[in-house]
C-alpha cells in the first residue's frame, strides 16, 4: 500500500440509496464531504489520474476519506464487501465499480483493510485518535448513523464544558438545525447576537441574565461546527465569523464584568488602579496564550494541548472562555461577582505560566534529540 500526494483525486459515489442523514440524500452528503477532504466530485469515471470509489449504501466517518486520499491502492471493506477503494487508474476503478454492483471479486493489487477490526485513525484537525465509524447506511441504522457523525465531529481535546456538559443538547440542537435546512452561518449569527447581548447584560450588572444568554452562546458556537462538519456546508466566511467571534469577545466580556460590579445594585465597583490592573492581565494573557499556542504549532506542527498527555488534560480547565465561565457562575453564587474577575486574573497568570514552560520544555526536548510528536498518534 502506497502513500501519495491527494492532488487531483477524483471521488466518485455509485449506487442507490435514499435514506438521508441529517436531511441530506447520500449522494449530496457525500459529494459534500469528499469535497470537504480536497477530492474532486464528478459523476462518471474519470478518463485518467486516482478516483476514490464510494459505495453510497455506506455512511463513513470524514476522516476515512482524508486517510483514503493519501494512500494508494487501498480498500476499505465492511464484513468483505468494498465500501471505500482509493483505485490508481480508470481501468481499476471500473473493475471496483462490477464488484460493488455485483459482489465479483475485487481486482488485483488492492491492500485490504477491514473497518470493524482496523478504524483507529488520527485526525489532526480535530486533535484525536478516533475508531472512524462505517456503517451500512439504513433506514434502522440512520439514527445510530447520525450519533457517531456528530461524535466523529467533536475534538478530542477541548474544555471540559464542552466535552460533558452540553454534548448531548447540541447534538439534538444539531439534528433539529439540519431538519430545517438551517446553515452554520445562521446558527453563528444567531450566537452572535447573543454573544453581544451578554455583553451588555454583564456591563448592567444583570449578570444572571448575561450568564444565561452566555451558555446559549456558547452551547450553539459548539452547534454551528458541527452542523457544518456533519452536512459539510462549512464556508470561508463562516469559519471567519465563527473563529473571529471566538477570539475577541472573551476580554470584551470580563470588561463589561468588572464595570458592571460597580452598578448601584451590587457596589462591589474596583479601585481605578486595581481593574485596570486586572484588564491588563486578563488582556495580556488571554494574547500570550495564544502566542505561545502559535509558536508551537509554528515550531513543531502540532497543537501545544496535543503533545503529551498532561497538555490535553491540561487543555479542559485552562483559561479560555469556557473553564473561566466556572469561575463566573461561582462567584455569582456567593454573590461576589467580584471575586470572579480576580480568580479568573489569577488563573489567566498561571495558565500562561504552564503553557510557557510546556514550550520551553518543547524545545529542550529537541535539543536532547527526542521527537516532538502527539501522545494521539
Amino acid at each position: 500500500m502506497g502513500v501519495e500526494m491527494h492532488q487531483g483525486v477524483a471521488f466518485l459515489g455509485v449506487g442507490g440509496n435514499d435514506v438521508r442523514v441529517f436531511g441530506l440524500a447520500p449522494v449530496e452528503r457525500a459529494r459534500r464531504i469528499a469535497a470537504k477532504a480536497k477530492l474532486a466530485p464528478v459523476d462518471r469515471v474519470p478518463a485518467e489520474g486516482p478516483v476514490i470509489v464510494a459505495d453510497l449504501a455506506f455512511a463513513w466517518d470524514p476522516a476515512w476519506l482524508a486517510y483514503l486520499r493519501d494512500h494508494r491502492d487501498l480498500a476499505v471493506t465492511w464484513r468483505g464487501r468494498p465500501a471505500l477503494v482509493h483505485c490508481a487508474d480508470a481501468a481499476q476503478a471500473q473493475a471496483v465499480i462490477a464488484a460493488i454492483e455485483t459482489g465479483a471479486p475485487l481486482p488485483p493489487g488492492l491492500a485490504i483493510q477491514d473497518a470493524e477490526l482496523d478504524a483507529s485513525l488520527y485526525n489532526a484537525t480535530l486533535r484525536k485518535r478516533e475508531n472512524a465509524y462505517l456503517l451500512p447506511l439504513t433506514r434502522e441504522a440512520a439514527p445510530v448513523i447520525e450519533k457517531a457523525s456528530y461524535d466523529a465531529s467533536y475534538k478530542g481535546v477541548t474544555d471540559i464544558l464542552t466535552l460533558y456538559l452540553w454534548r448531548g443538547a447540541a447534538f439534538h440542537l444539531t439534528r433539529w438545525a439540519a431538519a430545517i435546512r438551517m446553515t452554520p452561518n445562521m446558527v453563528t449569527t444567531i450566537g452572535v447576537a447573543l454573544c453581544v447581548w451578554a455583553f451588555f447584560l454583564f456591563w448592567q450588572g444583570h449578570f444572571a441574565a448575561g450568564l444565561l444568554v452566555g451558555l446559549i452562546f456558547m452551547v450553539l458556537d459548539t452547534v454551528d461546527g458541527k452542523l457544518a462538519r456533519c452536512t459539510g456546508t462549512s464556508s470561508e466566511w463562516g469559519n471567519i465569523l465563527d473563529h473571529g467571534v471566538d477570539l475577541v469577545h472573551p476580554p470584551f466580556w470580563y470588561w463589561a464584568w468588572g464595570v458592571g460590579c460597580a452598578v448601584p445594585a451590587w457596589g462591589l465597583g474596583f479601585a481605578p488602579h486595581e481593574f485596570w490592573t486586572i484588564m491588563v492581565v486578563l488582556v495580556a494573557g488571554y494574547a500570550v496564550q495564544r502566542a505561545i499556542e502559535g509558536a508551537f504549532i509554528a515550531g513543531f506542527g502540532i497543537h501545544i494541548h496535543v503533545w503529551e498527555r498532561i497538555d490535553s488534560r491540561f487543555r479542559m480547565i485552562t483559561a479560555r472562555r469556557n473553564p473561566n465561565y466556572i469561575l463566573m457562575v461561582l462567584s455569582l453564587l456567593l454573590s461576589r461577582p467580584d471575586w470572579g474577575l480576580v480568580w479568573i486574573a489569577w488563573w489567566t497568570g498561571l495558565s500562561c505560566l504552564f503553557h510557557l514552560v510546556r514550550l520551553g520544555q518543547a524545545y529542550v526536548a529537541r535539543a536532547q534529540g527526542r521527537e516532538v510528536v502527539s501522545w494521539l498518534v
